[in-house]
């Protein structure tokens, strides 16, 4: 992974301006509807968290990988995770702008406000326990895009230190991101019209 320059500040400057630049865009285009004739994104969720998923296990043996000094399959390995991240992403956008959002015990998807008997048939605890995870899902999925370009960046500099020191954090918060998608989807899941 290293480079042939020790520093980069181009890159850095380029970190920092994705970090912001990519959640702003995500939440503007949230506000974008757009209809397209006999496509029903209701596909899209399944597939990105299938993306998550993978992502989480691909961590896990990019772990094991770097653990057992395979460093060219630990860089092969974060190079795909960090691909698999663009298409969620990708993914993640194309459904929300295609779709009206999905409220969690929302039975019979009227995407307002839980009638009586929805309101009956979901637990006060399961609907914090979602939120929660969903809170924190989106929360450390935005303070993550920086912690794993600049861990990387550094990797591709030949700063293994500095890699080490922020990927002590970086890893289990990625990996927490891509886990707590799944989980999400999951629970969520029941509620997608269909």
């Amino acid at each position: 992974m290293e480079s042939t320059q020790s520093n980069k500040p181009g890159l850095r400057k380029l970190i920092i301006v994705l970090s912001i630049v990519i959640p702003l865009v995500v939440a503007a285009l949230f506000k974008v509807k757009v209809e397209i004739e006999g496509f029903n994104p209701y596909f899209l969720p399944s597939i990105y968290a299938c993306i998550n998923g993978l992502t989480a296990i691909l961590l896990v043996v990019a772990l094991v990988a770097i653990k057992q000094k395979k460093i060219s399959l630990h860089e092969g390995i974060i190079k795909v995770c960090m691909g698999l991240s663009v298409l969620f992403l990708l993914l993640y956008i194309t459904y929300h702008m295609t779709s009206d959002p999905t409220v969690y015990g929302d039975l019979n998807g009227s995407g307002g406000k839980l009638d009586n008997y929805e309101k009956l048939n979901v637990s006060s605890a399961s609907q914090i326990t979602y939120y929660i995870i969903l809170i924190t899902h989106i929360v450390l999925s935005v303070a993550v895009i920086p912690m794993v370009l600049f861990s990387y960046l550094y990797a591709w500099e030949g700063k293994y230190d500095k890699h080490r020191k922020w990927t002590k954090i970086t890893w289990p918060l990625w990996f927490y991101v891509a886990a707590s998608g799944v989980v999400v989807y999951l629970m969520i899941s029941p509620y997608y019209p269909h």
